[in-house]
């Protein structure tokens, strides 16, 4: 790979090809380009290490980050890329793979935060008809996993606690997620397989099918998922960690407006619990990109995040 040595960034056309999730499409930016720009020379570098280790020309790249971090357009820069330069790539989106559609994915979410929190009272003796009542109104109003109750009523804090350790061992576990079934379809990729099957997963219960997808001139499978980097599977060569706070994170995901409830102290909570997923699995990225577009080493990243 000593020729791309000297790699510039070609032009890119209006459209180039996305993550295989039905109904996901994003719009490509100069942030998706940026970052892409700074990955690409050390991801080539990479790719040439794993090339020589593995000597089948079969490499698995994944970019994660949060929800909203800007993975599915730097993915897809990354994938335009490699393509252009004759490395065949194709991007499988991890957002194919839960074990439920995103409304029944949500409301599963929701369900095991309030049945943990409901648990917790009951379980510490501080469960009462009437304090169900304030929960009760709190859930219809969507604030229930609202922090900020714990300082009108001292004992929500054991409702916030147990909702938070049930969905904690929902979110990026096997419980939501099909780990097995994208490591399935990492290990046809090694071996060699010219055609795999992949599940398509849209956002309604009659959208889910498979594609007989070709794979015979394909040496990189680019996998674009927040659990991209998680330890429930096996078989990425080179993790990708795009980090976003938060807050950027919401702001992307407030943009796109893809689901209800955006803004939400539920979903907030959500992206808290991905986010400190995410930077317990970082030491195991290649390669860690912050918000202003800079390369980390690992090291460096955990200062950045005062760990």
């Amino acid at each position: 790979m000593q020729e791309f040595k000297n790699w510039k960034p070609p032009i890119l056309p209006k459209e180039i090809e996305q993550a295989d999730v039905p109904g996901s499409k994003v719009v490509i930016t100069e942030y998706h380009i940026d970052r892409a720009n700074k990955i690409f020379p050390v991801l080539l570098e990479e790719i040439e290490k794993v090339k020589n280790e593995n000597g089948n020309g079969k490499v698995v790249v994944s970019v994660s980050g949060c929800s909203g971090a800007g993975k599915s357009g730097i993915a897809a820069v990354l994938s335009y890329y490699l393509n252009d330069i004759g490395i065949g790539s194709y991007i499988l989106g991890g957002d194919n793979y839960p074990r439920r559609i995103p409304e029944y994915n949500d409301a599963e979410r929701l369900h095991l935060f309030r049945e943990g929190g409901l648990k917790e009272l009951v379980e510490s003796g501080e469960y009462t008809k009437d304090r169900f009542d304030i929960i009760h109104k709190l859930q219809e109003e969507g604030e229930d996993a609202d922090s900020e109750n714990i300082k009108k009523y001292s004992w929500y804090k054991s409702y916030i606690n147990g909702g938070y350790k049930a969905l904690k061992g929902y979110l990026g576990t096997e419980n939501e997620l099909a780990f097995k079934e994208v490591e399935d379809v990492i290990n046809r990729f090694k071996a060699g397989a010219d055609k795999i099957w992949l599940k398509r997963m849209g956002r309604s219960s009659t959208q889910i099918w498979y594609d007989e997808v070709n794979f015979k001139n394909v040496g990189v499978l680019l996998i674009e998922w927040t659990h991209g980097n998680s330890d429930y599977f096996k078989g990425v060569d080179i993790p990708i960690l795009i980090h976003s706070t938060p807050q950027e994170t919401l702001k992307y995901r407030l943009l796109r407006n893809r689901d209800c409830g955006i803004d939400s102290p539920f979903t907030t909570m959500v992206l808290d619990i991905e986010q400190e997923t995410l930077i317990n699995q970082a030491h195991k990225a290649k390669i860690i990109i912050i918000p202003n577009g800079d390369r980390l080493s690992y090291e460096e990243y955990c200062k950045y995040i005062g760990m």
